[in-house]
C-alpha cells in the first residue's frame, strides 16, 4: 500500500534520489544530517511501502544525427506495405503514416549526415516511394516523458 504522508526527511530523501538515484547513502546522510543506516533503512521502507517503486537511468544526449523524411506513396501503392519497408531499414526509428500532402512520415538517426543521406536513398529504392523531402534536426526542446 502506497503511504501518500511523507514526512518531511523521507521528501528530502526522494528529492536528492530523484536527481541522483545513484547518490551513496552516506552522501544523503551528511546532506540531510542523519545517520547512513537512517538513510538506508528509510529508503527502504519507502520502497517497501511502494513510493519508490524503481530507480532508472535517463540518458544524455548522444552524439547521433537525426531527420525527419516525409514520403509521398503513389496512388497505385499500399501505404501500409511501404511503411513495413521503412520499419526494416537500418537508421529508421519510428514510422508514422501522417494525413495532409505526405502519407508517412520517418524519424531517422545516425551518426554522420552522410549516413543519413545514403538512408534517404534506401528509402527511395522502395516500390511506391514517390518523393520524399527531408530535414535535418539542429535541437530537440523539452522532454519525452
Amino acid at each position: 500500500m502506497v503511504e501518500t504522508n511523507l514526512n518531511n526527511i523521507d521528501s528530502k530523501i526522494i528529492s536528492i534520489l530523484k536527481n541522483d538515484s545513484r547518490k551513496p547513502f552516506v552522501e544523503i546522510a551528511t546532506l540531510i544530517g542523519m545517520s547512513e543506516s537512517a538513510v538506508r533503512r528509510r529508503v527502504k521502507n519507502l520502497q517497501e511501502s511502494g513510493v519508490i517503486t524503481k530507480f532508472t537511468v535517463e540518458m544524455g544526449p548522444s552524439n547521433k544525427t537525426s531527420a525527419i523524411t516525409l514520403i509521398s506513396v503513389s496512388s497505385i501503392a499500399d501505404t501500409s506495405a511501404v511503411s513495413s519497408q521503412l520499419l526494416k531499414l537500418a537508421g529508421v526509428e519510428t514510422v508514422y503514416e501522417i494525413t495532409g500532402q505526405y502519407d508517412i512520415a520517418t524519424v531517422i538517426s545516425a551518426p554522420t549526415i552522410l549516413e543519413i543521406n545514403s538512408y534517404i536513398d534506401e528509402i527511395r529504392k522502395i516500390d511506391g516511394v514517390s518523393d520524399t523531402n527531408t530535414v535535418i534536426i539542429l535541437r530537440t526542446l523539452g522532454n519525452s516523458k
